[in-house]
């Protein structure tokens, strides 16, 4: 061989390998950015709990890297809303910490209690349309799990009670037994300010009022326009979570709020999330 042909030769085989690398290279950065983004909820579980590895496979009890401490790490810091500046890295490492504590790690349980949805559904109401939060659980039933529906927020709802406070005490005197409660004629004249008249514990039973405006037609749906995620599950601690449909890598469900929270302090905040007085 000529020692120009020899020259043209090593050209090539370095062009071939160049052109391998190059497409390896491309590949594994498809790859990369096809798995950087938790398109599902299910997923966003998965790597939560180091239950995936970083090329998408599930992972399941027997294989070494399932919920490892390490691979839980690797996801970690892409589990998160970065635009949220409020949630900063030092509470980020606080919460690692917490949730891959050796002696006992804590996992998102998916058919586990202690985490709802919350669902902005689009209704046609009387005319108009109007903006309806539902709330939904995860519910166990004969074969298998269902979501249930377990409280609904309108926020006209809001001005049917408490809204129109009597100048002067309200209440049916203790002794209307002995009249036969005939005097509830008066009572009920005051039909505006009912709520006054129930016991202390009374509270408006949204979901009640919902259904039966759904049951007398009122209310037609039309969409849904937004889905969060409330999580309780991991002692000490509550996050949301919410999908950004949005370019780059950090896209998806991610978690966008975290709260360090005492457990005997969840029951308000639970109560605050459901808009239950």
């Amino acid at each position: 061989m000529s020692k120009f042909n020899l020259i043209i030769a090593i050209l090539a085989l370095n062009a071939c390998a160049f052109s391998a690398n190059a497409q390896e290279y491309v590949q594994d950065e498809d790859i990369s950015s096809l798995y950087a983004s938790t398109k599902q909820v299910n997923q966003f579980i998965r790597r939560f709990n180091g239950e995936e590895d970083l090329r998408g496979k599930r992972l399941y009890p027997k294989d070494k890297k399932y919920r490892s401490t390490k691979l839980r790490k690797r996801y970690f810091q892409g589990l998160f809303d970065n635009q949220n500046h409020s949630i900063n890295s030092s509470l980020k490492s606080k919460f690692f910490n917490d949730i891959t504590k050796p002696e006992n790690p804590s996992v998102y349980d998916f058919y586990g209690k202690d985490w709802f949805a919350e669902v902005n559904a689009k209704f046609m109401y009387l005319g108009k349309i109007e903006d309806i939060i539902l709330y939904f659980r995860i519910e166990k039933e004969t074969g298998g799990y269902k979501w249930s529906l377990i409280n609904a927020y309108f926020h006209k709802f809001d001005k049917m009670f408490y809204q129109n406070p009597p100048t002067d005490y309200k209440f049916i005197h203790p002794m209307s037994h002995e009249l036969e409660f005939m005097n509830l004629r008066k009572t009920f004249k005051h039909y505006k300010q009912m709520e006054y008249y129930t016991e202390k514990s009374f509270s408006p039973d949204y979901l009640s009022l919902f259904l039966y405006e759904l049951k007398k037609g009122k209310f037609k749906f039309q969409s849904v326009s937004d889905v969060k995620f409330h999580v309780f599950q991991i002692n000490d601690w509550y996050f949301e979570m919410k999908n950004f449909n949005r370019k780059g890598d950090n896209s998806g469900w991610l978690i966008s709020n975290l709260i360090n929270i005492p457990e005997k302090e969840k029951k308000s905040l639970i109560k605050l999330i459901n808009r239950n007085k």
